[in-house]
């Protein structure tokens, strides 16, 4: 075997247990080193405790790495990322050794920070520090939901773990402390934390920065915890987590207490250790130290790979014993069964859209986070997988699923055990209410998605998206099939003023690579939103939605809604005559130009109306017809859209022009504000005017 020593497999098992460690060490110490960039400190502080997990009692199938009744462990210090490859090589997952050897170079199946969908039994992408904690704590929500609703007495079928390794830099991001009071008040038992505590950042010691009592922090939050003095002490760390194994109420902390850069003589317990490779002559030192061979770099001991390597066989074994059981539940229960694998598999059910309604025209009509509610609600009820909540505003985000119950602690462990809709408290509630914490929540339903099983959806206005927006980038990043519901869209939520009227936003989320941004015009583009929205499996998906009511557009009139599907759509267009003008808007702003394309045709203007409720749907068109909506040769186009003008020219082209909001709001009823920055049917069509008049 290539790197291999020869040494005999009847070592005592301390003796066995200290090579593995230590192969993991300098596995990872070597792929740094050879890169010249990586983290080499964490690996040699927190490799016991990685590996007596993996070891000993991480259940996983390295055949089959999305086995769906596996534990789930997520590296939140994803700049120690060598230690959990050097973990994958080892225990027998698809990364080579050549892998490791080019380690953060281009096609390397090992990046520099692990990256869900590159490298096999990576769960979630990490490495914005704070994120992956936040991750676990939404697959320990699913793997509680889908045990809560699916599990049957005698037959166990979801009953898994989450395991998550954070640092010091993990535990002081905000997006934790909200991640962790929530998941001490879910009861979230099967949640555990291994903390390496070695005390140190990327810049200096924590002394600088970060002394609070994190063990006293966690249990105010509800978590059982654990604290070890010693990082290398195999037994101690094996001890805890049977203990954090047994603790089904509380989630646990295990606080292990560790050196960074162990055994490197001159960076030991020292910042230096963190960032930056050793160094050729400090890996040799740290070898030396440790007692392990300076050449040859990559080391992998016979006995070693053959003792990790047992992971290959003991995974075959629980994933065949799971399906028996599997089989055993598909005979006793054959309709709940066909549903859970549907849903593990992300599949839909038949006529999961049955009940999506159709709404008539109205000139009132209503604004589009109500319609959202009601086609939400519809679609709730045939399609179980779908769950989630809002950041304490399901009366302002209309995205309560009504009679399904609320994800909470069960009946019995609190005083007050009346969901909000009248269904109770439990685990197998599809409602879940994420309070006042929108960082937390982005982070969790991307956790929700990675565990599979679940279409999560997180709800809040659309100005807080920007507390949203690294886990939204990493959802887009990772390819998760997330849907955000963003309501108040606009400067005219009104009185609130412009702490609550999001200008910049629209623009922001749309420059995010993967994100599919949807705005709808009425009622029945929400229908066909949502509809898009599910279907969609592989990115996320953000519905952006009005507080006022907008007019429902005479679909026997107009094109069919089901021109959202691709984007952008001709909704009218002046008989016989081909168009001088196009306007064109999102939203709300689609009635605004229906309306001016009246007053325009009477004035005998030829004009078109284009409603565009998501550029990233329009332009994964084909040019044919991209140019059939928006053909080349009619260069006067007018957008109309409540934001900043950014990135609208690529569609107006040179001769158009955007009527848009280049300042902060203000706080005045909705109709004033309107009026204020030019957003009437008579600022549009001066607008046109002018245009056609040029």
């Amino acid at each position: 075997m290539d790197g291999a020593a020869r040494m005999s497999p009847l070592i005592p098992a301390a003796a066995l247990d200290r090579q593995c460690i230590d192969t993991l060490r300098f596995l990872s110490v070597d792929a740094i080193q050879k890169a010249n960039s990586g983290h080499p400190g964490l690996p040699l502080g927190a490799a016991p405790m990685a590996y007596t997990l993996w070891s000993r009692l991480l259940r996983f199938n390295p055949r089959n790495p999305d086995w769906a009744d596996r534990d789930r462990f997520v590296l939140s210090a994803g700049h120690g990322s060598m230690l959990l490859y050097s973990l994958l090589h080892l225990c027998g997952f698809a990364l080579s050794l050549d892998d490791i050897r080019n380690f953060r170079q281009l096609g390397s199946k090992a990046p520099g920070h692990p990256e869900r969908g590159h490298t096999p039994g990576i769960e979630v992408t990490t490495g914005p520090l704070g994120q992956g904690f936040a991750n676990a704590v939404g697959m320990a929500i699913a793997e509680a939901q889908l045990a809560a609703r699916y599990n049957r007495p005698g037959h166990t079928i979801i009953d898994h773990h989450t395991y998550v390794l954070a640092g010091d830099g993990d535990l002081m991001e905000g997006v934790v402390h909200e991640a962790v009071s929530l998941a001490g008040h879910l009861q979230l038992g099967k949640l555990i934390c291994l903390y390496d505590d070695n005390r140190v950042t990327l810049s200096a010691g924590t002394d600088i920065s970060f002394t609070e009592d994190s063990a006293a922090n966690f249990e105010a939050c509800g978590w059982h915890t654990i604290t070890l003095a010693d990082g290398n002490d195999v037994a101690a760390i094996f001890a805890a987590l049977e203990a954090a194994r047994g603790e089904t109420r509380r989630p646990s902390l295990i606080l292990v207490r560790t050196l960074i850069g162990y055994g490197s003589p001159h960076k030991e317990g020292s910042f230096e250790a963190h960032g930056s490779p050793l160094g050729i002559e400090e890996v040799r030192l740290t070898k030396a130290a440790l007692g392990w061979p300076a050449e040859p770099p990559f080391l992998i001991p016979e006995a070693v790979l053959a003792h990790l390597r047992e992971a290959v066989s003991r995974g075959a074994r629980l994933e065949a014993a799971w399906n028996i059981r599997m089989a055993a539940y598909t005979e006793a229960f054959p309709e709940l069964a066909d549903e859970l694998q549907r849903s593990l598999r992300g599949g839909l059910p038949p006529g999961w859209d049955r009940d999506i309604p159709d709404f008539p025209a109205d000139a009132t009509g209503m604004a589009t986070r109500v319609a959202s509610g009601r086609v939400m609600n519809a679609i709730a009820a045939r399609l179980p997988a779908l769950t989630g909540g809002s950041a304490d505003l399901d009366p302002s985000t209309k995205t309560a699923l009504k009679g399904l119950g609320d994800f909470n602690p069960p009946a019995g462990t609190n005083t007050d055990q009346q969901g909000s809709d009248g269904g109770g408290w439990s685990h197998a509630g599809r409602n879940l209410h994420f309070g006042v914490r929108e960082h937390a929540m982005g982070a969790i339903v991307n956790g929700l998605a990675a565990h599979g099983g679940c279409v999560p959806y997180g709800a809040t206005f659309l100005i807080f998206s920007d507390y949203l927006r690294p886990a939204i980038r990493l959802a887009a990043l990772m390819g998760l099939h997330v849907v955000h519901v963003f309501t108040h869209d606009s400067i005219a939520v009104g009185e609130d003023g412009p702490t609550h009227q999001p200008v910049e936003q629209l623009a922001s989320l749309r420059a995010i690579p993967g994100l599919t941004v949807i705005r709808p015009a009425d009622a029945n583009e929400t229908a066909v939103a949502w509809r898009v929205a599910v279907e969609s499996r592989d990115g996320p998906v953000l519905l952006v939605l009005t507080r006022q009511d907008l007019p429902t557009l005479d679909r026997q009139r107009y094109a069919s809604a089901n021109g959202l599907r691709r984007g952008a759509y001709v909704l009218s267009d002046t008989p016989l005559r081909p168009p001088r003008l196009i306007l064109i808007a999102s939203g709300s702003e689609v009635a605004l130009i229906v309306a001016a394309a009246e007053i325009l045709r009477t004035e005998g203007f030829a004009v078109r109306c284009v409603s565009m409720p998501s550029w990233e749907l329009f332009d994964a068109q084909p040019p044919t017809y991209r140019d059939l909506v928006l053909p080349p040769n009619i260069p006067l186009r007018l957008a109309v859209e409540m934001g900043v003008a950014q990135g609208w020219h690529r569609y107006v082209g040179d001769r158009g022009a955007m009527l848009g909001v280049e300042r902060f709001g203000a706080s005045a009823p909705a109709g004033e504000l309107l009026r204020a920055y030019g957003f009437t049917v008579e600022d549009v069509v001066e607008r046109a005017r002018a245009l056609l008049s040029a």
